[in-house]
């Protein structure tokens, strides 16, 4: 089957995009942005040598030729560039990810994106399928990630919680403490290590380096960590959260939104978006993210495959 250009992948990909975000961005912005987004899709679904490293590299016993992308036909009226993924690089977990399609998913298209991803990918045994949706629930399926984005401008005026600040974080002295607090809300919440999890403390000092990283600050002492770097999301230049964090003693006092506020009154005002990704079973998190003015503008779903 004859692939599509990257242009074609890029406009396939904005249809698929919430209404919401059109006004974020211009349409040939976007579709720019998009367009260099999607060009790896293509060199995985062309490039035998890079599918031959990555058969090396995971070492799970298909050939190359098994890593490749796939645009497939799924139905008459629906193709999709399906690929093979590993969750948290974790080799016993692969899936099959549905990196574009050339219109939006609907329910009615999920048993047919299944028998391509079993059929395509038979030698992993894929249980599970992963795909986009600007829709905010899907009858049956489990939430994988969603995005939460507004626009930076849109974000400033919110209110603060008091004795609140920012500062920018200068090294790793806090790391320990950082770390301690994941394994708290781990404690607390068996759950919570399958959504999130701490950023390494090489990709800490890679935000640190950029100037988007910031220690939080309540009544004078450390009390967690927000952080950013820019990157484009969805086509949409962004400000893409790397870290935002709480110690302990600052949970539960309802300080989440005054993150995402502070956040934008200390990135540069250059028009991009706040854009992170939250589980989308983590209440918390969104509803601090909502709170703050952020837009849930969609996200990932799990199909089962066994």
């Amino acid at each position: 089957m004859l692939l599509p250009t990257a242009a074609d992948l890029a406009r396939f990909s904005l249809t698929a995009q919430h209404p919401l975000t059109r006004a974020w961005c211009s349409e040939p912005e976007r579709l720019a942005n998009l367009e260099e987004e999607h060009a790896l899709d293509l060199q995985l679904a062309t490039d035998r040598e890079l599918a031959g490293q990555r058969a090396e590299f995971i070492n799970v016993g298909p050939p190359a030729e098994a890593y490749l992308n796939r645009w497939v036909a799924v139905t008459p009226d629906l193709n999709a560039m399906l690929s093979i993924r590993f969750e948290g690089m974790d080799v016993s977990k692969p899936f099959v990810d549905v990196s574009v399609a050339s219109r939006r998913v609907s329910v009615e298209d999920l048993a047919a994106l299944a028998e391509a991803a079993r059929r395509g990918y038979a030698a992993f045994r894929p249980p599970r399928l992963r795909f986009w949706s600007a829709g905010t629930t899907l009858s049956g399926l489990r939430p994988d990630m969603r995005v939460l984005a507004a626009p930076l401008s849109e974000l400033s005026g919110g209110a603060v919680g008091p004795a609140l600040s920012l500062r920018p974080t200068t090294d790793l002295s806090n790391y320990v403490d950082a770390r301690a607090a994941y394994a708290a809300v781990d404690a607390a919440h068996p759950e919570h290590p399958g959504q999130a999890r701490l950023l390494s403390e090489e990709d800490l000092q890679a935000t640190i380096d950029a100037g988007t990283m910031f220690d939080v600050l309540w009544h004078g002492g450390w009390s967690g960590y927000a952080g950013t770097l820019p990157d484009t999301r969805l086509g949409l230049p962004a400000q893409v959260v790397q870290e935002l964090l709480f110690a302990p003693h600052a949970r539960g006092h309802g300080l989440g939104p005054s993150l995402s506020t502070l956040l934008a009154r200390h990135l540069p005002a250059d028009g991009r978006v706040l854009s992170g990704t939250i589980h989308g079973e983590n209440r918390g998190a969104l509803t601090a993210a909502r709170r703050a003015g952020r837009q849930d503008v969609g996200g990932w779903w799990w199909l089962d495959l066994c």
